[in-house]
């Protein structure tokens, strides 16, 4: 019995050993304080062995990635993930005799990275941006599922819940990349609501984000509630009965979407561009990607008072009459083609434009080609009904889902 018992008592205690050495490894750097707030990403991406410490006990948890580094840990994150194509041996001209060479390869083999977008070298020393990243890990995704290929087509007129869609505003080129980075919540935005495309990532910020793409890469793209609403969004033009119990019925939002409303008085006119509804029933479970950009705080108890769900539309305004103003706008749209402005200061945290409150004529004065803004209605959820009308005829109806 002695001589079978002590083989696997040694293995166990060899295990232990190993274990204790890796969770050692993990804890012991000397720049990683016990409140850290990455503490626990960093200790779980190093004991996977995605991410290594200095010799010196360091970890420098605030250094940049450079693309060198990050193509290296999302080939060890996806060391699971077949090959798309035989296996890339001459990636980049400026890698041979680099550390990184083989696991660049490997990147490049798995769909992370696309060769075309560094046509003068992948300069791998050069820090790499949150773009980039948000391109090779929604890259990757795509090639390792057709769901996500499908999400890239759906998301291309989708409206990212960041600052940069407004203002500079985002080329549907990038769009779907950054669509699929946020809606299965890899990256995120900014508290100043930014996504950040420009910025670099610190490794501590890269622990974190290898542990969510390890995650995401082991789920469908329909799994992703945030997913869903964004690529909705991009063909339906709106989120509505994605988030509430409200429905366009046999109408929809996509039929209005691009079409124009004169308005009654002859002032001008309005092309309708979409409709987002914020679901505020339950203000502690998020029902919409897109809560931050529009309802705040202070909106808690006037919603919830009043039993009415916020419905925010995106027009263009284009102005006609001589000293065009609010009033104008308002006496010119009876329907729901149009709205009220958007009062809880978002519009300047986020940069889009909205309905101004003062010195309207002087406002559209500058605008007489045109502004697009947001505008919002209120519609009640004990009997819901509203209705737009455009000048071909197309209209949508909401109501209340009887379902």
């Amino acid at each position: 019995m002695k001589k079978i018992m002590l083989p696997i008592m040694s293995a166990v205690l060899g295990m232990s050993a190993l274990l204790a050495s890796q969770v050692s490894a993990a804890t012991t750097f000397k720049d990683v304080q016990a409140n850290h707030w990455a503490k626990s990403a960093i200790e779980s991406a190093v004991s996977k062995g995605y991410f290594k410490g200095y010799g010196n006990g360091l970890f420098k948890p605030n250094a940049s990635v450079t693309r060198a580094e990050f193509a290296s840990l999302i080939s060890r994150v996806a060391k699971e993930m077949p090959l798309s194509e035989a296996g890339a041996t001459d990636s980049f001209k400026d890698l041979e005799g680099h550390w990184s060479k083989a696991e660049v390869d490997r990147a490049v083999s798995l769909g992370f990275i696309q060769t075309k977008d560094y046509p003068n070298g992948f300069k791998p020393n050069t820090p790499i941006t949150r773009e980039e990243m948000a391109k090779w890990m929604s890259s990757g995704l795509m090639t390792s599922s057709e769901e996500y290929k499908k999400a890239f087509v759906e998301t291309k007129e989708t409206l990212l819940p960041a600052k940069e869609a407004f203002k500079p505003g985002i080329a549907q080129a990038k769009l779907p990349y950054l669509a699929i980075a946020m809606g299965t919540n890899l990256m995120n935005g900014f508290p100043d609501g930014s996504f950040g495309m420009d910025k670099t990532t610190t490794r501590a910020e890269s622990s974190a984000i290898l542990l969510r793409l390890e995650g995401v890469l082991k789920k469908d793209a329909t799994s992703f509630e945030d997913l869903n609403e964004l690529r909705m969004v991009g063909v339906k033009k709106t989120n509505l009965e994605l988030v509430s119990s409200l429905t366009t019925g046999n109408t929809s939002i996509s039929d209005i979407s691009g079409k124009r409303k004169t308005f009654r008085n002859g002032a001008g006119s309005l092309v309708f561009h979409r409709l987002l509804a914020v679901n505020v029933s339950d203000w502690d479970k998020k029902k919409s990607i897109y809560a931050p950009l529009f309802v705040n705080e202070l909106d808690k108890s006037f919603l919830n008072s009043r039993n009415v769900i916020p419905l925010f539309s995106e027009i263009t305004i284009y102005p006609k009459a001589t000293d065009f103003s609010v009033a104008h706008y308002m006496n010119g749209v009876i329907d729901m083609t149009g709205g009220f402005r958007i009062d809880n200061g978002l519009d300047k945290k986020f940069g889009y434009q909205t309905l101004p409150n003062i010195e309207s004529a002087q406002y559209f004065a500058k605008h007489k080609s045109g502004v697009k803004m947001w505008v919002v209605n209120y519609i009640s959820l004990n009997k819901a009904s509203g209705q737009f009308n455009m000048d071909d005829g197309s209209f949508v109806t909401i109501l209340q889902n009887q379902k």
